[in-house]
């Protein structure tokens, strides 16, 4: 088998090229001139450069492969368009690269996002059938991304999967949660107890191989966590112990975060380059309960969630600590 992995530099990306060679599955990644390969280099990958906001450069990537994995988008940009240019676009321009240039395609697996589905509602865990409701910019922005690939299910075999909050080994963004415990402080929001689902970075792996594996319909969506619901509050007192570490509990204001998101958006533009936090990440933060329901995964993908979040904290824990990011 041939696997063309887009976003591969990157943290979900590049531990499943790691995945896809143990399973000797040869590895084309396309790369953007930009790309930093330092967790790819010495793994026996074919690198292609290209952009998927340039479709011509996609032409030889697509070529003569049998499964396509496309994870490279924004997760956090400066200006709005970004995220639709980028997810929604660049994921068009990939699909008709396949169409155009490989008949011999088995599976195109998109990864998208919860945030394209949005929050789930009173309590209940997000499941596929229900209606998308996105409230940022960067989940409108996946869910188009999503809407390009079920355009085309009749003419690919697609598939959509959407994890929920990943973290693990080589990520940067819950990393901040893990640095502010390491100086003992524990923000937690102020207002209704948030819920979260998670899920540590190598069972998302697993689930995405299972669903390449998989004998399934073209357009078939799953949501992957580990399939717990946690409070914010509880995920702060998990990853504290497995740190070891007694970490005092901050109550942050919903009109700071917001303040905090607004000078951030300011400090972006002034360096330009984007930050974490922004006012359409704040209103993801605060507002809503982001639970999904992982029945669907389960029972068609045999997908089963194996590193509870007390391990997968410390494991992560300990890899900050051996690369010195903490």
């Amino acid at each position: 088998m041939k696997a063309l992995v887009t976003g591969g530099t990157g943290f979900i990306g590049s531990h499943l090229t790691e995945a896809l060679i143990r399973k000797g599955v040869q590895v084309r990644c396309l790369l953007r001139s930009t790309s930093d390969v330092k967790w790819l280099k010495g793994l026996p990958i074919e690198f292609v450069h290209g952009d998927c906001n340039d479709k011509a450069s996609l032409e030889k990537a697509a070529r003569d492969v049998d499964w396509v994995f496309h994870l490279a988008g924004v997760t956090k940009a400066i200006k709005e368009e970004t995220y639709f240019e980028v997810n929604g676009l660049g994921t068009e321009n990939l699909i008709h690269a396949c169409l155009e240039n490989n008949s011999r395609l088995k599976k195109f697996i998109y990864i998208s996002s919860q945030a394209a589905a949005g929050p789930s509602q009173n309590g209940r865990s997000k499941r596929e059938s229900d209606s998308c409701e996105p409230v940022s910019f960067y989940g409108r922005s996946k869910r188009v991304g999503e809407e390009s690939v079920l355009i085309h299910a009749h003419e690919l075999p697609v598939l959509i999967i959407r994890p929920s909050a990943v973290y693990g080994p080589r990520d940067k963004d819950i990393f901040a949660f893990f640095k502010c415990l390491s100086r003992r402080i524990k923000p937690c929001p102020i207002g209704r107890q948030q819920h979260v689902s998670l899920c540590y970075v190598q069972d998302i792996v697993q689930g995405i191989i299972l669903a390449v594996e998989t004998e399934t319909k073209s357009g078939e969506i799953f949501f992957l966590s580990d399939g717990n619901d946690y409070r914010m509050g509880e995920i702060g007192d998990i990853a504290a112990q497995a740190m070891g570490i007694t970490a005092f509990r901050i109550r942050v204001p919903k009109r700071m975060i917001l303040g905090i998101a607004c000078f951030s958006e300011y400090l972006s533009k002034l360096f330009r380059r984007p930050f974490l936090l922004n006012k359409d990440k704040a209103e993801e933060m605060i507002n809503k309960d982001w639970i999904c329901d992982i029945t669907k995964a389960k029972t068609l993908l045999g997908f089963e969630p194996t590193v509870p979040l007390s391990e997968g904290a410390r494991l992560a824990f300990e890899w900050y600590k051996k690369e010195k990011w903490l």
